[in-house]
């Protein structure tokens, strides 16, 4: 859907390295060996955004440091964008809010880090019918056309979750989307 809209490739890998995770942050050569492009496109794509008022930068020693501009007017729209791109609102949709007694979902993986993947990796944290969560885990597969790994967790084992997976949180039972 988004390549529909915007043409460069470089443009996409940018928009959701920073925009799925907004407090994601990175320098011209980690993303010219992350993203296996040459760094003049990833320049021009970074100069770009930035003269936009899309990346906000700044430096640390040599290096420039880019990161999403969470006070751009269009922050949120992009945001969101990119996240119904990855197919993550089909996944709170479709999953989440039919499951039982979920007090919270993470992203982990490739994703937590703002990197596009075909694996979605999902770490939920409470009582979950699991019977129901693969029929529905495939239900969602068949929707956004990317694999869905799970794990459960009890309450008391996420803060052993946040400090060895460092997660992104995708849901809270408190009602409080945290992306």
């Amino acid at each position: 859907m988004i390549e529909t809209l915007i043409s460069s490739k470089t443009r996409i890998k940018l928009l959701l390295k920073f925009f799925l995770n907004s407090s994601t942050k990175s320098y011209l050569r980690g993303l010219e060996s992350e993203f296996g492009e040459s760094s003049n496109s990833i320049r021009l794509e970074l100069n770009r955004l930035e003269k936009a008022g899309m990346l906000s930068s700044s430096s640390e020693g040599n290096k420039k440091i880019f990161q999403a501009n969470k006070k751009h007017p269009l922050f949120n729209e992009v945001h969101n964008i990119v996240l119904k791109h990855i197919g993550f609102d089909k996944i709170i949709e479709n999953v989440v809010e039919r499951l039982g007694d979920v007090e919270k979902v993470f992203v982990s993986g490739a994703f937590a880090k703002g990197l596009d993947s075909t694996i979605i990796d999902l770490v939920f944290i409470g009582q979950v019918n699991k019977i129901y969560l693969i029929e529905l885990i495939d239900k969602v597969e068949k929707l956004i056309s990317r694999k869905v790994r799970y794990v459960i967790f009890d309450k008391e084992e996420e803060h052993l979750i946040e400090s060895k997976m460092h997660p992104l949180l995708l849901w809270s039972n408190e009602k409080v989307e945290k992306i």
